[in-house]
């Protein structure tokens, strides 16, 4: 068992953070002792982990919501949760993708800079003829 001091440490995430998810309900209530104070169980912080995760790839608070409140569903209304977590993977993936194409294009103008800066300099790099980066295949 855990506590909410050990789960923010755990998951690098404010005490806040993990009382606001409770309260909008992107996960689930969150047991407690004797005396109030908030158990955490190896399934709370799989939730947790989850909707951090989730929240860092980009989900909005309504798709979380959506998802939370999907899980309490049965039959094929729940397995809409799985349409949730494709939805996202697909739109991570063309991120990904892109952010890849990006680096290449960076590790290339690095690359070529001082090439590019001498040409520049002495005039061989003019207006036409400039490269065109949008036709490289990097």
């Amino acid at each position: 068992m855990y506590t909410s001091k050990d789960v923010a440490k755990l998951m690098d995430i404010p005490v806040s953070t993990i009382r606001y998810y409770e309260k909008i309900g992107i996960i689930p209530p969150i047991e407690r002792d004797e005396n109030g104070y908030r158990i955490y169980t190896n399934s709370t912080l799989n939730w947790i982990y989850l909707m951090k995760s989730l929240r860092n790839a980009g989900l909005s608070i309504d798709s979380l919501q959506e998802f939370s409140r999907l899980s309490k569903e049965t039959g094929e209304e729940r397995r809409k949760q799985k349409q949730v977590l494709t939805n996202q993977l697909n739109e991570l993936d063309a991120k990904i993708a892109e952010m890849v194409r990006v680096r290449k294009l960076l590790a290339y103008k690095i690359e070529t800079y001082d090439e590019h800066l001498a040409k520049f300099q002495n005039g061989e790099l003019t207006e036409k003829t400039a490269e065109e980066l949008w036709k490289l295949v990097l």
